[in-house]
């Protein structure tokens, strides 16, 4: 059924990964602690102890990963480029080895047809810098835009188009609010600088890549958010987080403004973090492209903590994953048609740049890896995705979560997502079901727009 999917012919097929997930290799060459290495290292904080300090060993096998990209006739390959490998304390001169690495990996890229799709920053911000008060300190977003002129100096003859931050919101909240993420704070509202000191941050980069003649997008974790009922206290409770999920890092690129926080007890300068001229430094001439991940969707009712103006609710009588998220493919043709009817001709061309499900697939006897729901999971979101093209949203491309099982944050290697199956004590990759499904897919795509 997947082959009939109607899609624009320049339609754009990849995966994602990122650094700190997959590259391992913490201390070679040069490559600085990140805030992962120190979170990952207290006890606790990660499932069963476990750390990326050599996850699936892709700096030193990133040849046979880009084969594996090869194999599914990919257009793109997002991934991120570790700050600590370019500038191991944050700051001062470009480590050679480090980018001599991502030298490598792009040329073997281009020699694979594939393009690629770098992430600047994928939460592993060099220690150094957290030491001095990580995001939540301004100065940071100035060092992020040194070391995006480092690493766009190097690349940027054969990259095209580039992503400053990855899912901003996630690293404020789990990072610094809940300290369920590296760095590990426990902030709550106290946060907030966190937000738009990286938003200050990517506004630098995109003038920095701008300069270079060079795209820019940001890449946003967005969720539909749907109220609990029609109770006015649950209304209320939605747009709040509605205006706290999706709005606050898309609306000063887009808008030039944030939303309005006051449920949150915020002004407009969310909190004096904001000075002069940073709004307009943050949505400079706006983006090239932008990224959308997408999981599910999200339930919200009326406050039950007094400290917060809204609660999740559960979303029932749908099929989970492995990690318990609701399965919802119909909520991305939700969520893009809503930021179309939100955001106007203001709103980019968008590109999914995450969108997948871990399953609990282990090998057979026989040595495959049969995946059904993945790959169930992944035709009702390209189904949805069609939808939301066909009712006339701009959609160019689609990047699955995730090429590799890999290190899976907090939950260390316990849930997998990815096309390929990867045993952790011998790094041998498998291509699971959906590896051949995927494949096919994109080949049926190709071949029938062709003709």
């Amino acid at each position: 059924m997947q082959h009939r999917l109607e899609l624009p012919s320049g339609f754009r097929w990849g995966v994602s990964t990122a650094a700190y997930q997959i590259e391992g290799a913490v201390d070679e060459d040069g490559r600085g602690p990140s805030v992962w290495d120190v979170f990952a290292a207290r006890p606790g904080a990660v499932r069963d102890g476990h750390t990326g300090a050599v996850a699936c060993d892709h700096y030193h096998r990133h040849a046979e990963d880009v084969a594996l990209m090869q194999g599914l006739g990919l257009d793109g390959y997002r991934f991120s480029i570790a700050w600590p490998r370019i500038r191991p304390t944050g700051a001062g001169p470009a480590n050679p080895a480090g980018l001599d690495f991502y030298d490598r990996l792009v040329d073997a890229l281009l020699a694979a047809g594939i393009t690629p799709v770098p992430t600047l920053f994928h939460w592993d911000l060099p220690q150094a810098l957290e030491d001095g008060g990580g995001w939540l300190n301004r100065d940071t977003a100035y060092r992020f835009a040194e070391y995006t002129a480092l690493v766009a100096d190097r690349l940027g003859d054969r990259v095209p188009a580039w992503i400053t931050l990855n899912e901003p919101f996630v690293h404020m909240v789990y990072g610094y609010a809940m300290g369920i993420h590296a760095p590990g704070r426990a902030l709550m509202l106290d946060a907030l600088p966190a937000a738009h000191h990286q938003l200050l941050g990517h506004g630098l980069a995109a003038a920095v890549l701008r300069e270079r003649g060079l795209e820019v997008m940001i890449a946003n974790n967005l969720t539909p958010v749907r109220p609990a009922t029609d109770d006015p206290a649950d209304l209320a409770a939605a747009t709040a987080y509605d205006a706290l999920h999706n709005r606050l890092f898309t609306d000063p690129i887009l808008l030039g403004r944030y939303p309005d926080l006051s449920a949150y007890g915020v002004g407009p300068d969310l909190g004096g973090s904001v000075q002069d001229g940073d709004l307009k430094l943050i949505a400079g001439p706006g983006l090239d492209g932008l990224g959308v991940n997408y999981y599910n969707p999200t339930r919200i009712a009326a406050p039950t903590d007094p400290g917060l103006p809204f609660a999740e609710a559960p979303i029932e009588g749908v099929p989970r994953t492995a990690f318990g998220w609701p399965v919802v493919p119909d909520g991305l043709r939700e969520l893009l048609t809503g930021l179309r009817d939100r955001y106007g001709t203001a709103l980019p061309p968008i590109t999914i740049t995450e969108n997948g499900c871990s399953v609990a697939d282990e090998p057979a006897a026989d040595g495959t890896v049969s995946d059904p729901d993945r790959i169930a999971y992944l035709a009702g979101h390209l189904d949805a995705l069609a939808a939301a093209v066909a009712e006339g949203v701009d959609v160019r491309g689609y990047y699955t979560w995730s090429l590799l099982d890999n290190f899976e944050w907090a939950e260390g290697f316990s849930q997998r997502f990815g096309l390929v199956h990867v045993d952790f004590e011998t790094q041998k990759r498998t291509p699971k079901a959906s590896y051949g499904w995927y494949r096919d897919l994109i080949a049926a795509h190709r071949a029938r727009r062709a003709g």
